[in-house]
């Protein structure tokens, strides 16, 4: 780790867009009456000119954004995940993904950690909606460093992306001069028994895992995947091959998630025992984020557990 400062990935988001705001005039945000929330409302103050309210209507808002992307603009639609990746999901596969244009979504308070707000508002469908889209970009970024050089690296790179934020405050877990790269995993530990491959949050708890297994005598590598789609085959190949076993972690749906993306790419190449940590077939509930993620098995010591299994599977 870096340090421990701590930092929600949306609070990442809004800081970066008004930086990004200052060097690029181009960039604009259409919001859908939560920019308190989703971190927009720094962008707002800086830049009111810049700014779109749509009001609470998703649908409208990434249609406005489709407008925006088609006159120059580098258009940044945000809401909760839960509406701009499920109710406004045929605007998103119709009006941006299917002419591909330069619309980058940025969505918060995606999965289990949104805590009381219960069910009906944590998305963890999204990954798995956006992957179906083609030419989707999907990052899901594990802190605020990760979180800033992706609006910058959306903002750079032409075509359609889904920016995924939380609302927990998390550990920073890179160092400022972080080289961040859409597509590309990056290794976090190295370790011969068991590859775990992380996204979002997740990430953190897999490198506490890391060193649970350790204590134990079990050498585990650690990924990063922030990219999930396009998601880096290479690194997971040579993963598959260098420890014979695999564990995905993401805090996200376990059907389409990155769990199903890596399954696929080791099924077509290196067959590996793979099992999957993350949001099972099942709605989320209320209660505190924390205790929301224990009572989901997005912990650290479900990944041990989901380690030795996989070992155990192994030829």
């Amino acid at each position: 780790m870096a340090d421990t400062i701590k930092l929600a990935t949306r609070e990442a988001y809004g800081k970066a867009l008004v930086e990004l705001g200052e060097k690029n005039e181009k960039v604009v945000v259409v919001d859908a009456d939560l920019a308190a929330a989703t971190k927009t409302g720094m962008f707002k103050k800086a830049y009111p000119d810049r700014f779109f309210d749509a009001g609470i209507a998703e649908c409208n808002m990434v249609n406005v954004a489709a407008g925006l992307s088609t006159v120059g603009f580098i258009p940044f639609a945000s809401s909760f995940a839960m509406f701009v990746a499920g109710r406004a999901f045929e605007q998103v596969r119709n009006t941006v993904g299917y002419p591909h244009l330069n619309v980058k979504i940025g969505a918060t308070h995606a999965g289990i950690s949104v805590g009381e707000d219960g069910a009906s508002h944590q998305c963890c469908e999204d990954i798995a909606l956006m992957r179906t889209i083609p030419g989707m970009t999907i990052i899901n970024p594990c802190d605020d460093v990760e979180a800033r050089a992706a609006v910058f690296a959306a903002a750079e790179t032409e075509g359609p992306f889904y920016l995924r934020f939380g609302r927990l405050a998390l550990p920073r877990l890179n160092a400022e001069d972080y080289k961040f790269e859409i597509g590309k995993g990056v290794q976090l530990a190295d370790g011969k028994d068991v590859t775990i491959i992380a996204t979002g949050l997740m990430v953190n708890e897999a490198l506490i895992a890391k060193d649970l297994l350790a204590s134990e005598g079990i050498s585990a590598k650690v990924i990063n995947i922030h990219t999930i789609k396009p998601i880096d085959r290479d690194i997971i190949i040579e993963a598959a091959k260098s420890t014979g076993a695999i564990v995905t972690a993401e805090e996200a749906s376990i059907i389409g998630g990155l769990g199903s993306a890596v399954t696929e790419v080791v099924c077509e190449t290196v067959p590996v025992p793979v099992i999957r940590v993350g949001v099972e077939d099942k709605f989320g509930g209320s209660g505190p984020a924390v205790e929301m993620l224990k009572i989901y098995g997005l912990t650290a010591a479900n990944i041990v557990e989901k380690a030795k299994a996989a070992i155990a599977l192994k030829k």
